[in-house]
C-alpha cells in the first residue's frame, strides 16, 4: 500500500521542480508533454530551434529526474540487419510532483479515507471504526518497514518532531488543511496512525495521545503509563 523509503539527502520532488526552473528545460518538457507520441532529440531540437547537443543534454536531465521516460524505437519501420540503431525517444512520465511547505501528506490521508469508505460501504461497518483500523495497520506497516528510530521516521513523514523533556512534540501536522475542517475525523485517524507506528517500531516506552494545541499536531508522544 505504502512503502517506507530510506531518507535521502535531497527531496526528489524538490529536485524535479528545480530541474524545471531552467527555461530551456521547461520548454522542452512542455513540448514533449504536448505530443501524442514519443519525441526524438532531433525532433525536439528542430521544434524549439535548439542545437541537438543542447536538446539532448536537457532531455536527459529531465529523464534523470523521472519527469520524462525513455523508449527506443526504429523510426524506419524496418528490422534486422541494415535497419539502423533504435532512436532514443522521450515522452512524459506518469510521475506526479508535489511540494508543500511545511510538509503535507494529503495523498496518504486521502487513500486511508477512501479505503475506509469503500470497506464500510461493502461491509456495513461504521466508517470511523474502519478508518481507525486502517490507520493502525498503515502505521504498523511503516514502523515495521523502517530501519530507523521514531524521531527520524516522523521527520521523514513531515511531523517535525522535537523533544520537550520526556515528551515528543510534533510541530507540524501533515494533514493540516483537512484537520482544520474535519478535526475529529482527521485527528482520530492521525492518533491511530501514530499508535500503529509505535507498535511497528516496538516503541513500548511511548504512547500516542490527543493533546490539541494551536500551531502543532494534535498528537503528543509521551512516556507510556
Amino acid at each position: 500500500m505504502f512503502v517506507d523509503t530510506p531518507k535521502e539527502v535531497r527531496d526528489p520532488d524538490v529536485s524535479a521542480i528545480a530541474a524545471l526552473d531552467e527555461p530551456t528545460r521547461r520548454r522542452l518538457y512542455d513540448h514533449v508533454a504536448r505530443q501524442t507520441s514519443p519525441v526524438s532529440r532531433d525532433e525536439a531540437a528542430a521544434a524549439l530551434g535548439l542545437a541537438r547537443k543542447t536538446a539532448a543534454f536537457h532531455l536527459d536531465r529531465l529523464a534523470d529526474e523521472s519527469l520524462l521516460d525513455v523508449v527506443y524505437e526504429r523510426r524506419s519501420g524496418r528490422s534486422g540487419p541494415g535497419a539502423g540503431r533504435p532512436a532514443k525517444l522521450y515522452h512524459r512520465s506518469a510521475k506526479q510532483v508535489t511540494v508543500h511547505l511545511p510538509d503535507r501528506r494529503y495523498e496518504l490521508a486521502g487513500r486511508l479515507l477512501a479505503q475506509a469508505v469503500e470497506e464500510s460501504d461493502a461491509t456495513g461497518k461504521p466508517v470511523r471504526d474502519v478508518l481507525h483500523r486502517k490507520a493502525v495497520e498503515l502505521g504498523t506497516q511503516l514502523g515495521e518497514q523502517s530501519k530507523t528510530n521514531i524521531v527520524d521516521l516522523l521527520e521523514r513523514y513531515g511531523f517535525e518532531p522535537r523533544h520537550e523533556d520526556d515528551v515528543i512534540v510534533l510541530a507540524n501536522c501533515p494533514f493540516h488543511a483537512l484537520a482544520q475542517e474535519h478535526t475529529q475525523t482527521v485527528c482520530g485517524m492521525n492518533l491511530h496512525l501514530l499508535r500503529g507506528v509505535l507498535s511497528g517500531l516496538g516503541e513500548a516506552g511511548l504512547e500516542a495521545c490527543l493533546a490539541p494545541s494551536p500551531g502543532r499536531c494534535c498528537v503528543l508522544l509521551q512516556p507510556a503509563a
